[in-house]
C-alpha cells in the first residue's frame, strides 16, 4: 500500500467523540435522519462500514467517512469501542472493517498495477458509501463504476456535495461514473454496461461487505457473471465471505455463506484463488493482536472444517478475504 494512503498504525487511545461541525448542519441531519428512518438494514450497513473507517483514521485514510456514516453510527461505534478500551478487550470494536478495508485497498492496488492493457475499471457492487474513487490516488488511470441502490447513491452524492468545499472531495480517479441498479435483478449487468462498462477491458471487480446479504440464488449468479468475463478478459474478483456459523449473527440478515470458498470459484471458472484469514500477514497491518487467545488467532489455529470451538462450544465464525482472478489465456491453457 503507497505510503501516503493511509496513516502510521499504532494504536491510540480512544478520545471523547468530537464530531465535525459539517456534520451539525441541518442538511446533513436532514440526510441522516432519512437513512435512520427510511432505511433497511442493508442499505444501513453502509453508514456502520463508513463509522469504522472514520474511527479508525489512525490507520484509514478516508477523510470523508465521518460526514457519510452520520452521528448515531460514529456515536454508537464509539460507545462499543470505549467500553472495549474499559474492559481490555483483546480487539477493539471496528477493527475487523478496518482491517477490511485495507485488505482491499491493497489487492485493488496490486490488481490495477498487474493490468497490461492501460486504463483499468474498477466495478464497486453494493458501493454503499465507498469513497475509493475520492481518496486513492493510484487510481488516477482507472474508470470507477459504483453500482448500488438508487436512494442509497443519491443520498451518497447528496453528502458528498454537502462537503464539496473540502479538498477530499474531488474524484481522484479516471472517471467516475454511479449507476443505479440491483443486482439481485437479472437486468443489472446490461444497465452497467450502457453505463459506458467495457466487457473487453481488464477488470477488477469488488464485492466488499454484501454477498452475505444476497439470498444464496442472487449470490451465486452474481459470482457465475463475474467468473464468465475470464473468457473474455483479464478480471480479478475481491470479495468477503462468511462461513455458515457467521449467518447466525444478525437474525437472519444474513443468507449467504460458503465455507469453502477457495473451492467454489475454481468451480466457476476461476484459475487463481487466494483465501485470507483476519491476521493473516495479508490481513493484518499491524491492527491484530497478537496474543494466542485473540479470537482470530485462536480461529485461525483450527482446521476450517471445524464449524463449533471444541474448547467453549461456541460458533466458529469465520471472516474470508477472497481474490481470484481469471483470463482468457488461463482458461484456454
Amino acid at each position: 500500500m503507497s505510503e501516503h494512503e493511509n496513516g502510521p498504525l499504532e494504536h491510540p487511545p480512544w478520545p471523547d467523540m468530537k464530531l465535525p461541525e459539517r456534520l451539525l448542519t441541518g442538511a446533513i441531519r436532514e440526510l441522516h435522519s432519512k437513512i435512520e428512518s427510511q432505511w433497511d438494514p442493508l442499505r444501513q450497513s453502509a453508514c456502520q462500514t463508513a463509522a469504522g473507517r472514520a474511527l479508525w483514521k489512525h490507520a484509514v485514510n478516508d477523510p470523508l467517512a465521518d460526514i457519510l456514516a452520520g452521528e448515531t453510527y460514529l456515536r454508537r461505534l464509539h460507545e462499543k469501542m470505549k467500553n472495549d478500551q474499559i474492559n481490555n478487550a483483546r480487539e477493539v470494536s471496528g477493527v475487523i472493517l478496518a482491517v477490511r478495508t485495507l485488505w482491499f485497498d491493497s489487492k485493488i492496488e496490486a490488481a490495477v498495477s498487474s493490468f497490461e492493457d492501460g486504463e483499468a475499471q474498477v466495478v464497486l457492487l453494493g458501493a454503499g458509501m465507498d469513497t475509493r474513487a475520492y481518496r486513492l490516488s493510484f487510481l488516477k488511470d482507472s474508470h470507477i463504476f459504483e453500482v448500488d441502490f438508487d436512494d442509497v447513491l443519491q443520498v451518497k452524492a447528496a453528502l458528498i456535495d454537502a462537503a464539496e468545499k473540502d479538498k477530499h472531495s474531488q474524484v481522484k480517479a479516471k472517471s467516475l461514473t454511479r449507476l443505479a441498479a440491483d443486482i439481485r435483478e437479472e437486468d443489472w449487468l446490461e444497465k452497467l454496461k450502457q453505463s459506458g462498462y467495457n466487457s473487453e477491458r481488464s477488470t477488477v471487480w469488488v464485492l466488499e461487505g454484501i454477498l452475505y446479504y444476497l439470498p444464496p440464488s442472487h449470490a451465486m449468479e452474481v459470482l457465475k457473471i463475474i467468473a464468465d468475463k475470464c473468457t473474455y478478459t483479464k478480471t480479478v474478483l475481491l470479495a468477503d465471505f462468511m462461513n455458515k456459523p457467521s449467518t447466525t449473527l444478525s437474525n437472519s440478515t444474513f443468507q449467504f455463506y460458503s465455507d469453502w470458498p477457495d473451492r467454489l470459484l475454481p468451480s466457476l471458472g476461476f484459475s487463481d484463488v487466494k483465501l485470507s484469514q483476519i491476521g493473516d500477514p495479508d490481513a493484518n497491518f499491524g491492527l491484530m493482536n497478537d496474543d494466542p487467545l485473540n479470537l482470530f488467532n485462536k480461529l485461525r489455529s483450527l482446521p476450517r472444517s471445524l464449524q463449533i470451538h471444541p474448547e467453549d462450544g461456541t460458533p466458529c465464525r469465520r471472516l474470508y478475504l477472497v481474490q481470484a482472478s481469471g483470463s482468457p489465456i488461463q482458461v484456454l491453457s
